[in-house]
Parts: C-alpha cells; sequence; structure tokens
C-alpha cells in the first residue's frame, strides 16, 4: 500500500506541468515584456529579472526567477537581445496594439488585414545551417564566396486566409510599398475595406505613401473606382517581434535558404515561389494551421497576438 501511495505521487510529480513550459504562463510573460516598465510604474529603462517576477505576480501569474529564466531561454532569446528586439520603447504602445486588435477582433468577411515587410537584402550564395551528418563528418561553408547576385522580397500576409502575396524589389522604399498597395487593391477589389499593418520604418510611414491611400480613398468616395477603402493601423515603434509576416519569413528561411546552394538568383526565386504557392495551396484548401508541413518551422501561429515572438533571430 505505502510502496503504491510512492508510486502514485512520484507519477503526478512527473505529470505536473512546469509554469516555463504552460502556454498561459508564456503568453502573460511576454505580453508584459513587450511593454515598457514604465507601463507598470517602474522606473527604468529596461526590465530586470526581478520586475518582471514582481508584475507577473500583480497579474495573478506567481512564477520563480528560475522559471522566467528558462522561458526565455525556451524562446531563443538572451536579454542581451532582448533590450534591442523583445521591448517596444513607444510611448503609446497601448493605443496602437489596442487599435490592432480591436480592427482584428469585429473583422468581417468583407474586411482583410495585411501584414507587410519585406526580406532582405539577402546574398545568394552557399549559406550555412544545421543539417543532419554522419560520424566525424562536417559541413564548411568558404569563409570567401563570390555571391551571386541579391534578392529583396516585399509581401504581405493576410490574416483571416492566411494567403502570401509577394514581389521582388530593388529597394525598400515608398514606391515599393506604393507598389505592393495598388497590387493589394486591385487583388481584393472585392472588399469592402483592407487594413495594412507594419513596422515603424520611414517608407512604411511616408507623407507620399499617405497621400496615395488618401487618392485611392477619395476615387472610392466618389464612385469613379470601385476599389476598396484602405486604412492604416502601424505597428509600434520597435515592435518587429508583433508583425505576424515575419514569422512567415523565418519558416521560408529555415526551410530553403539556409543549407541552400543555389546557382543564380533566378533558381532561388523558384525556390521561394514555390514555397509560398505550396503554403496558400494548403491554407485555401484548409483553411487552419497546416501542422508538420514546411511551414511548420515558423516560428508562432500566423496569428496577431500581443505576446507574438514572431522575429526568430536565428533564421532571419
Amino acid at each position: 500500500m505505502v510502496s503504491k501511495l510512492i508510486r502514485d505521487g512520484a507519477e503526478m510529480r512527473r505529470n505536473i506541468t512546469k509554469k516555463a513550459d504552460r502556454g498561459d504562463y508564456k503568453d502573460v510573460f511576454f505580453s508584459i515584456l513587450h511593454e515598457p516598465p514604465s507601463v507598470y510604474g517602474i522606473n527604468r529603462t529596461r526590465w530586470e529579472m526581478a520586475h518582471l517576477k514582481e508584475v507577473m505576480a500583480q497579474k495573478g501569474f506567481p512564477i520563480s526567477l528560475a522559471n522566467i529564466r528558462q522561458i526565455v531561454r525556451n524562446a531563443g532569446y538572451h536579454f542581451r537581445k532582448a533590450r534591442k528586439v523583445l521591448t517596444s520603447t513607444d510611448p503609446d504602445y497601448r493605443e496602437k496594439l489596442k487599435k490592432i486588435t480591436d480592427i482584428l477582433s469585429r473583422l468581417s468577411a468583407d474586411q482583410r488585414f495585411f501584414s507587410v515587410d519585406e526580406f532582405g537584402p539577402f546574398s545568394v550564395r552557399i549559406m550555412g545551417g544545421r543539417s543532419l551528418m554522419p560520424p566525424r563528418e562536417h559541413r564548411t561553408v568558404p569563409q570567401y564566396q563570390k555571391r551571386k547576385g541579391t534578392l529583396i522580397l516585399t509581401a504581405a500576409l493576410e490574416l483571416s486566409t492566411n494567403q502570401i502575396t509577394h514581389f521582388y524589389s530593388t529597394a525598400k522604399n515608398t514606391g515599393e510599398m506604393i507598389r505592393l498597395v495598388d497590387l493589394l487593391v486591385q487583388q481584393y477589389a472585392g472588399c469592402r475595406t483592407v487594413y495594412f499593418s507594419w513596422d515603424a520604418a520611414s517608407w512604411h510611414a511616408s507623407k507620399a505613401l499617405g497621400e496615395h491611400v488618401g487618392e485611392i480613398n477619395a476615387l472610392r468616395a466618389s464612385g469613379k473606382r470601385c476599389v476598396p477603402k484602405v486604412e492604416l493601423a502601424p505597428l509600434p515603434a520597435c515592435a518587429q517581434y508583433l508583425n505576424v509576416i515575419e514569422s512567415v519569413f523565418s519558416g521560408m528561411a529555415r526551410a530553403i535558404l539556409h543549407n541552400s546552394d543555389y546557382k543564380s538568383v533566378d533558381a532561388c526565386k523558384v525556390a521561394i515561389n514555390a514555397y509560398f504557392k505550396e503554403r496558400n495551396d494548403r491554407f485555401r484548401e484548409t483553411p487552419c494551421r497546416a501542422g508538420n508541413k514546411i511551414w511548420g518551422e515558423e516560428r508562432v501561429v500566423p496569428k496577431f497576438r500581443a505576446s507574438n515572438n514572431c522575429k526568430d533571430s536565428r533564421w532571419r
């Protein structure tokens, strides 16, 4: 009887999930970490472990310092990087975040929400990465090699249908953003409203882009063109980790760019085009998370959340 109780007790201890592995704790932790400490009345410019532990407890999620460290390690981050990419310094962080979440909570069937960004420029050359190798064999990549060209990928992820629209650019500038807006307005002409969300890069918030959006909306209001209304929902400053398309880019890089040796820029484009086509087809046929397919390498589920860490520094 005693031995059975001991076995049962040991089994119960094994079945207890650590707080560092619980989804609710991780969501709350990263939603706190993304905000400046001053939001919580802490007179600091960066987060300390003790402060994170204190705020977690205030929110009803008591946790040890060891579990906090484990959450950060499991996410692939170190605190020296966290100062750069995990905490927004935007004083209007909550207002901008609330605007986006409000839009998404009431998004109707005739509305679309796009997460927009650029990938690159990156060189087409022999790429390193993790791969399965036989014992005592090591894959090598030349330190000095001639690149075969460079690519910049401009893309938009539509969150409700999980569809990617992309093209290749020669530069990151306002002209390319206008080109993307025009392409999506034409592609989704049957919709009532399209929302665009991007990070705080200067060409994403330029005067020329704002004027172009105003012209599209004026043409729509006058009835001269049958186009959807365009609205902008920019992300907070220094909050690339909330941009859902970053997760898709990370998954693409891990799947078809790392360990690659494309013979030309065109060959690399063919692989990228095929990757996005296969991804779009799967999500069109099965509008849900695709599971253990090649896009299972994406960092997070393609859904906007305040606790997201979409940008994976290991694959970007």
